[in-house]
């Protein structure tokens, strides 16, 4: 032990401080217009910064002698430019032409230094803030969408979107790829709850690029994940103060107003600098239910930039409120939306009238929060250090606390019933519920028609606190060849996870009224607390990790390993059924609830990763690379079960082996990847949570393994002057391997997961006329493990418009623009019913999620 610290403290010691040379000037393209957010650095370091709103930049650099300083853009050629250093002010000013190949963008995520995506031995899609304005509409969903490998579902609505990566099964949401900001997860344990990560962050205009970087080796540092990283990186203020405001006016009385504005704190010199961004949006939801959304976030940073590094707290506060939705019964066969009662098409079965529903509980008296539907508020603080001890020995740390209070409210798919229809006639429905006979009316007493038809549902609340410490700190030093990161991640989080399960009946409508059985039902309920969970969970992680980049002449060598430790305490109550009315209904007079026991549990698992990737530069166009992990995940805390005296039954990490071999081709006009993997999982607790007889919920486990092979090929590709075609294709072959439970699904595909994704994209860009196409393609898929629902293809087209107006010489302008969502209204089924499972089935009706229907959108953008 004593000679592995001497070791580290050989690698980190000090060699040197260099006096500091400033390099500033400009980056514009061929027609004189600035650039903002060209990256800048100086080649073989990782040292650099980026252009501002008028192409102005400044560099500081310890090195010495003579430099190469090279310029890159998404959608433009790359530049060097040699330089003298000498410590006196140097001024370099580039010029960028069109050019369609984008491998020699920066990155910096899952990676310790600034490398080119054609240096980097790793799949990566990197888009610009130009990209991200023209593909996010709503939610997390259209943005990720046009990423190669990845399936998005996004029919729920503006939070929660479901996201796939290639070759791995999932729930959904973020399993196995958390969502970052700047750097840091915006959770970094799964599993406390079911709430997805976008829920607790919205994109606005703030934003300067996305990256998404797949494959194991991304679980080195920070969090780690096993199937990649998604991170957002915000823009931070420069010398030159710069603002956008963004106005936007939809379809469904659409209200939004983005804004940025960035810039120095003080005078000329000043080396502090502000960045804040936000947005208010109003709106009745991408489908309308009569119930509110409507909410607001601020974001912002300031930025200290010291004689050796940098001093970056930003933060955020949201309160924002949304409706998510769930499947609902489709026409059975076709699976084509179904008319209601009233002869008009069904776009939802969500209802403002629920949110009246109130009764007794032994805790006094219990009103539905479901108008909220998924509501969050509250914040986060983060400080990022940086800091160059020398040319060579540098310090990279973050700490955040987060804080929310989160509801996720949302109607379920149906009544869970045992023998009940999804929809009833109202024999059909006496007969399932042992009712001899029973008068049907709304709740103002007028009597329903004898032929109308019923849909009972339920109704879940979810309130979910939650609080987050986490930190990340790594510690890089270059030796020669060699690029040594050493670091730590470690956090501490806490939630909360109170359900109530409430059992109404509605008419068969879109936004139905409620329906009073005589006998059976009180203002349209059913069954009060028909089901409460309450549970308390904590976890503790702690993870180390030391990485080396090689860079030789030709090649460039990556290896890690990582070793990370997880625990968790987890208290659930106990519950029991309270009479508490005299109403003489069975279901209405007696309540589930909390007993006030509870049983607790202490869990805790380790495990490490391993990764190795190597890079080949066959010529300065053309690179082939390889990878390979060895990593782990650590299951969802709040599906462990405990006995009665808190051991648990099981808590071991799955483990996840994944390789890929690809190529990567560039030059002007046109770039290109392609490669080949495969994914395999070991021991993967699969969790399902399945209707039971009574309406409540049964977690289904089941012990898996399985496996994936496919190819994944990129193109970028600039035939004309300010044309751009680009694409992807991605194929998977995946299958079930092992199961403990169920040995008939082995062989059987993935559920949820395509064979094929696709994105293709035609853009126009002139600086004033800009326009482009998408269209991206989810092959067919089944909804459950046994294969037996399969779903059909999905293709959603969208549309980006804009002409922007030169408002003054000095670069200020006036974008005004139109987007349309689902252009030729696809209503392709993006899921099943997750709680019917392996009991889907397709008859009179079918229960499943449309994509969201046609949406338009007219903005105008100013910048000045």
């Amino acid at each position: 032990m004593k000679n592995l610290i001497i070791a580290f403290a050989l690698i980190f010691s000090v060699t040197g401080v260099f006096g500091q040379t400033d390099i500033s000037g400009t980056v514009k393209d061929a027609d004189g217009v600035p650039i903002d957010g060209a990256n800048i650095i100086i080649k073989g370091t990782s040292e650099g910064t980026t252009s501002d709103f008028d192409g102005n930049y400044t560099l500081s650099t310890g090195l010495s002698g003579s430099q190469i300083v090279r310029v890159t853009y998404i959608g433009y050629t790359t530049v060097e430019k040699t330089v003298n250093l000498s410590g006196s002010s140097v001024t370099l000013n580039f010029v960028l032409n069109a050019d369609g190949q984008q491998l020699d963008e920066v990155l910096l995520t899952a990676t310790s230094t600034k490398r080119s995506q054609k240096e980097t031995p790793l799949s990566v899609t990197s888009l610009g803030a130009k990209q991200l304005a023209k593909v996010n509409t709503s939610s997390q969903a259209d943005v990720l969408r046009s990423v190669p490998g990845i399936t998005a579902e996004g029919g729920g609505g503006e939070v929660a979107s479901n996201i796939f990566v290639r070759g791995l099964p999932s729930g959904g949401q973020y399993q196995f790829n958390p969502l970052q900001i700047d750097g840091m997860p915006v959770l970094s344990t799964f599993g406390l709850n079911s709430s997805a990560h976008d829920v607790y962050f919205r994109n606005d205009i703030g934003i300067k690029s996305l990256e998404f970087v797949r494959g194991g080796s991304s679980i080195l540092y920070g969090v780690g994940s096993v199937a990649g990283i998604i991170n957002y990186t915000s823009i931070t203020g420069t010398v030159q103060q710069k603002t956008t405001l963004r106005t936007e006016f939809g379809s469904n009385s659409r209200y939004k107003a983005d804004f940025v504005t960035s810039g120095p704190l003080g005078g000329e010199d000043s080396k502090t600098f502000y960045a804040l961004s936000g947005f208010y949006r109003y709106d009745e939801g991408p489908i309308i239910t009569g119930l509110p959304t409507e909410g607001f976030q601020l974001r912002g940073n300031i930025k200290h930039v010291t004689e050796k590094g940098s001093i970056t707290i930003s933060g955020q506060y949201i309160d924002d409120q949304v409706q998510f939705f769930l499947p609902y019964p489709l026409e059975g066969g076709s699976r084509e939306r179904p008319y209601g009662n009233d002869g008009n098409e069904i776009f939802t079965l969500q209802t403002a009238a629920a949110q009246d529903i109130s009764y007794r509980t032994p805790d006094g008296i219990y009103t539905s929060p479901i108008q909220d539907g998924v509501s969050t508020k509250g914040s986060y603080i983060m400080a990022d250090f940086k800091h160059r001890f020398d040319s060579s020995f540098k310090l990279d740390a973050k700490l955040r606390y987060s804080k929310y209070a989160h509801q996720f409210n949302l109607f379920l798919d149906g009544s869970g019933v045992d023998g009940a229809k999804v929809v009833e006639t109202q024999q059909e429905y006496l007969d399932a519920r042992g009712l001899a006979s029973g008068d049907f009316t709304y709740l103002n007493g007028q009597p329903l028609a004898a032929d109308a038809l019923l849909f009972e549902n339920r109704i879940l609340d979810r309130d979910r606190p939650l609080r987050e410490l986490m930190a990340d700190i790594k510690l890089t030093k270059t030796a020669g060849v060699h690029n040594l990161t050493f670091g730590t991640f470690f956090s501490r989080s806490e939630a909360g996870d109170f359900n109530v399960i409430t059992r109404y009946l509605g008419e068969y409508n879109n936004r139905p009224s409620l329906v009073n059985v005589s006998g059976y039902s009180v203002n349209g309920v059913t069954n009060r607390g028909l089901a409460y969970t309450n549970r308390n969970i904590s976890s503790n992680k702690i993870a180390a990790f030391i990485a080396d980049e090689i860079k030789l002449d030709r090649w460039n060598l990556d290896f890690g390993i990582r070793y990370e430790r997880a625990s968790g305490d987890i208290e659930n109550e106990g519950t029991t059924s309270y009479l508490v009315d005299n109403t003489g209904i069975a279901g209405l007079d007696n309540v589930t609830w909390g007993d006030g026991s509870y049983t607790r549990g202490h869990v805790y698992a380790d495990d490490f990763a391993v990764a190795a990737a190597a890079l080949y530069k066959v010529n300065d166009n053309l690179s082939v690379y390889g990878n390979f992990s060895r990593g782990y995940f650590f299951p969802e805390l709040r599906g462990t079960k405990f006995d009665d005296f808190g051991n648990p039954s099981s808590y071991d990490t799955e483990k996840i082996l994944q390789g890929e071999l690809g190529i990567k081709y560039g030059v002007p006009g046109f770039s290109a990847t392609a490669a080949i993997y495969d994914v395999s999982l070991k021991d993967r607790r699969s969790v399902s949570f399945v209707n039971a007889p009574d309406g409540g919920f049964i977690e289904e486990v089941d012990k898996q393994d399985s496996n994936t092979y496919g190819f994944e090929g990129t193109w970028n590709w600039s035939f004309a002057d300010n044309f751009a075609f680009t694409g992807s294709f991605t194929y998977q072959d995946h299958e079930i391997t092992k199961s403990e439970n169920d040995p008939a699904i082995e062989g059987n595909e993935l559920r949820r997961q395509p064979n094929v994704i696709s994105a293709l994209g035609l853009s126009y860009d002139d600086a004033k006329l800009d326009a482009s196409f998408d269209f991206n393609y989810t092959g067919k898929k089944f909804t459950n493990e046994t294969n037996t629902i399969e779903l059909d293809a999905i293709g959603i087209s969208n549309l980006n418009l804009g002409y922007t107006f030169s408002l003054s010489e000095e670069g200020e302008t006036l974008r005004i623009g139109t987007q349309v969502f689902n252009l030729f209204n696809s209503d392709g089924i993006t899921e099943g019913s997750p709680r019917l499972g392996n009991n889907q089935t397709d008859e009179e009706f079918f229960v499943g999620r449309p994509v969201l229907p046609t949406r338009v959108f007219l903005n105008a953008t100013f910048k000045f």
